[in-house]
């Protein structure tokens, strides 16, 4: 797909590679093409699978178990290779399997913080110490992050066909017959929330694909090297609005760090642009209100913040 997407826009259209708009066409439309095939793909899946279990029990045994569904939904999120957009798809999911919300979010937080590739960059570029910190710090923020939103009761700020998908998982179970109608199931599901959302989609993409070719690393350099004693909230609020992959945020991080900025500034920085992009918040907006996202947000990023802090005065233990 990326290939294709490459000859499309440099071959075809004859668009040099060197100049910013072909590089944020092809951006823009190999994330798209790949979100949307992939929330298809997922939430089909989902729905297939949640043919076979029952709704209500899988609450039950979630909520019983407290703190282990939002380390269980945390877990999954950190072998998940998603980026914040790409994890949208599966949090839906939850959503629509009557999944806590809390829990939901546990992963929706973690999915993007870490990932396979990500944690082989992190070892290559800064060391198995550094990098197992990373990892380990990413969960943690997943699973407290989680909890608190949990313990928030924030279910009636979900937009109100995701609340209305929510309300009714939670309380009835429904009979499948024939792997047939499981497969229709999982299909409509999908069909409907991609028909719901595919704007909303290339909305958040476009805008990703202009900042993340148009906005040079020495302004992010410049600008959180006069944070000072705040550089950290700094770097988490200038990494919100841009959008990455994990290949492209890394690089970043390393440079921060090399030109001498502490640890965990460089590692707030890319873990907010990791779990907290623009994009993700115009996507998230088709499926909560915005007082739900502005907390989640909130409390995410403060959660971010606080982690950086700790690497900074962990620095010299690390490296």
């Amino acid at each position: 797909m990326y290939r294709l997407t490459e000859w499309f826009v440099f071959d075809l259209l004859n668009i040099s590679r060197q100049a910013h708009f072909g590089e944020a066409l092809q951006f823009f439309l190999y994330d798209s093409i790949k979100i949307i095939l992939l929330l298809f793909a997922m939430i089909s899946v989902v729905g297939f699978t949640r043919s076979f279990l029952s709704a209500s029990r899988i609450k039950r045994w979630l909520t019983r178990r407290g703190i282990i569904g939002n380390l269980l939904a945390s877990l999954f999120g950190a072998v998940t290779p998603f980026c914040s957009c790409s994890s949208i798809p599966i949090f839906l999911g939850c959503i629509e399997a009557g999944i806590p919300l809390g829990v939901a979010f546990s992963f929706l937080i973690t999915s993007p913080i870490i990932n396979e590739y990500l944690a082989v960059l992190m070892l290559g570029f800064f060391g198995w110490k550094i990098a197992l910190a990373y990892v380990s710090s990413g969960i943690l923020i997943g699973v407290a992050c989680g909890l608190i939103l949990g313990k928030m009761r924030l279910e009636r700020y979900l937009a109100e066909d995701m609340l209305l998908f929510y309300s009714q998982s939670l309380s009835v179970d429904v009979e499948y017959r024939g792997i047939k109608q499981r497969i229709i199931f999982g299909l409509r599901e999908a069909i409907g929330i991609v028909k719901s959302i595919w704007l909303w989609i290339l909305v958040g993409v476009g805008i990703g694909a202009l900042i993340h070719n148009y906005v040079p690393q020495e302004a992010v350099q410049k600008i959180v090297s006069r944070g000072g004693a705040f550089s950290v909230p700094v770097a988490v609020l200038l990494g919100v609005p841009i959008y990455g992959s994990c290949a492209a945020i890394v690089p970043i991080a390393v440079a921060l760090f090399q030109k001498g900025f502490p640890l965990g500034t460089a590692l707030a920085f890319m873990m907010a642009v990791a779990a907290l992009s623009l994009p993700e918040a115009i996507m998230l907006k088709r499926a909560m209100k915005l007082k739900l996202l502005a907390i989640f947000f909130s409390i995410t990023a403060l959660g971010i913040v606080i982690t950086g802090y700790i690497f900074n005065i962990l620095q010299k233990v690390l490296i």
